[in-house]
């Protein structure tokens, strides 16, 4: 017996609903979260092999003096600003677009291993800056595209969980890599970076042929199922995708309490408005407005949480950057060192899937954090206190396994509430362009002089966790306020503020996040 088309008039509790959502879910999940992952995980190592480089002979061979080496990672974060090719993935397919990126840091990467001074560094870090700067928050967009607004915490975290895992992977392989030292006259660390920069590059040719652009292109996909995953995504949006007028049934003048599934299918179905029927924009069809991405830059969730995640870059960032350095300060060296890199990554990569889960399962995010990070903060003072090499290390798994799960529970507040394409795009780009700034400071926070015990270091990392802290306390707070006075009714006139921009030809994207039926997720 054939199944009819889906339509979004199927109820979520349906028996039909929920086999065709799960069948979709798992065909999604296993098209796009592997490669998404084997993307991440190979710019994590490739962002931060540099480490394992550094105690395997890249400082001594390239001559490197004094910050040097500090100075050479700092030319990583210099274009920042490219986290603006969001705005691109409208006009290039994000299944393009994002393995384009990853190709020539692949090339890049390569390169690496050919370097014989702090000149060529310096240059290879700007370049490499220059390629990663659109690759995280266009993987969060796309993502955003792709699954509702309650599963995506999950699968960010499950692709996120990689960036831990490649910290342990990075260790085990710059292990085996560095056997080959000696081969074609190159050293050992140089082949981490060859070998390293290739597996790069096949992984951004196998995503290009696998991930798809679109729902509605998905060709792994039956045609029932991606009109049903189409319809599902939809409805999820509504009403942040429509467009209002005075004479649309979500007007004032109308009874909320009639606006029922009629409405809902009016929305998605209709998408050549009559003069009968309000105008409808999806998406897909919005188009590029400076008002949307003005709405994106004073959107006072975009500063919180962008310096909130500012404070978790400055410590992931030079957590994976000079972990091996820590390490080989705790008195390990060669195997010894790189091997014991590994250990504290395992907790933190289980607990990345474990938080995103249960932050999905409540739809909770800000509250996650403020619960985690206090953990990490006990591993920098317990690193700043110990007095034994034991002490010190148990201090590092502290620190990985608050910190990690953190990243994907900010990372996914902004598309959870951020309505319409640009105004989401320019969101998450802005809040990574604001904390990947956090690079300037990690780099020169473990310098040379504090070695074995880094206290300087510790200190100053330990303020920015604390105040990402703050900031996504502060963040929560706004959110429960702005709810309650949604709830409260005190969020109307929002509809008539759009339907006079929309009258006089301001905008012509929809309400979004304006919506006073709108909720943000915590």
């Amino acid at each position: 017996m054939s199944t009819p088309d889906p339509s979004p008039n199927i109820r979520e509790d349906d028996g039909q609903h929920k086999i065709l959502t799960s069948r979709v879910l798992r065909k999604l999940d296993s098209h796009i979260l592997p490669p998404l992952a084997l993307i991440w995980l190979a710019n994590f190592i490739d962002r931060t092999n540099v480490g394992n480089a550094r105690i395997a002979g890249l400082q001594t061979d390239t001559h490197l003096k004094g910050n040097q080496f500090n100075a050479g990672l700092a030319g990583f974060t210099h274009f920042w600003a490219s986290e603006a090719s969001n705005w691109v993935l409208k006009k290039i397919r994000p299944n393009r677009w994002l393995p384009f990126l990853i190709f020539i840091w692949g090339i890049v990467t390569t390169l690496s291993g050919l370097i014989q001074s702090f000149g060529g560094l310096v240059a290879v870090r700007i370049v490499l800056g220059a390629c990663e700067g659109g690759i995280l928050p266009g993987i969060i967009l796309y993502l955003s595209t792709i699954y509702k607004r309650h599963e995506l915490q999950l699968r960010v975290g499950i692709f996120y969980a990689s960036a831990s895992l490649s910290g342990a992977f990075g260790g085990l392989l710059a292990t085996a890599i560095l056997k080959m030292d000696g081969v074609s006259n190159l050293a050992g660390w140089r082949w981490i970076f060859i070998l390293e920069g290739i597996a790069t590059c096949m992984i951004s040719l196998l995503s290009a042929a696998v991930l798809p652009a679109t729902l509605e292109t998905a060709g792994f996909l039956t045609e029932q199922e991606r009109s049903f995953a189409v319809n599902r995504f939809r409805s999820d949006e509504w009403p942040a995708a429509r467009v209002l007028t005075k004479e649309s049934p979500l007007s004032p003048k109308h009874d909320p309490e009639k606006v029922g599934e009629e409405a809902r299918t009016e929305v998605y179905a209709a998408p050549s408005p009559s003069p009968s029927e309000p105008p409808v924009i999806l998406q897909e069809s919005e188009q590029f407005e400076w008002r949307e991405v003005i709405r994106g830059l004073l959107d006072i969730q975009t500063w919180l949480t962008g310096f909130g995640y500012f404070g978790i870059i400055v410590s992931l960032y030079s957590f994976s950057l000079f972990l091996p350095t820590i390490i080989a300060g705790l008195g390990f060296s060669g195997e010894k060192a790189q091997l014991h890199t590994v250990p504290p990554y395992v907790p933190a990569t289980v607990l990345t899937v474990i938080v995103a889960y249960i932050s999905d399962r409540y739809k909770l995010r800000g509250p996650l954090i403020l619960i985690c990070l206090p953990v990490t903060i006990a591993g920098y003072i317990l690193a700043i206190a110990a007095t034994t090499n034991e002490a010190r290390y148990a201090a590092v798994f502290l620190i990985a396994t608050g910190l990690y799960p953190s990243a994907p529970c900010i990372l996914s507040i902004l598309p959870n509430n951020s309505g319409g394409h640009y105004k989401k795009a320019t969101t998450v780009a802005l809040q990574l362009a604001i904390a990947n700034t956090g690079g300037f400071v990690a780099t020169f926070a473990y310098t040379p002089d504090q070695a074995p015990r880094y206290v300087r270091g510790h200190s100053i990392i330990l303020a920015f966790v604390c105040m990402a802290w703050i900031m996504v306390a502060a963040n929560v707070v706004y959110c429960m306020r702005e709810n309650k006075a949604r709830a409260a009714g005190r969020r109307q006139h929002n509809i008539d503020a759009y339907n006079d921009l929309w009258e006089s030809g301001r905008t012509r994207a929809p309400i979004g996040d304006r919506h006073p039926d709108f909720r943000f997720t915590l």
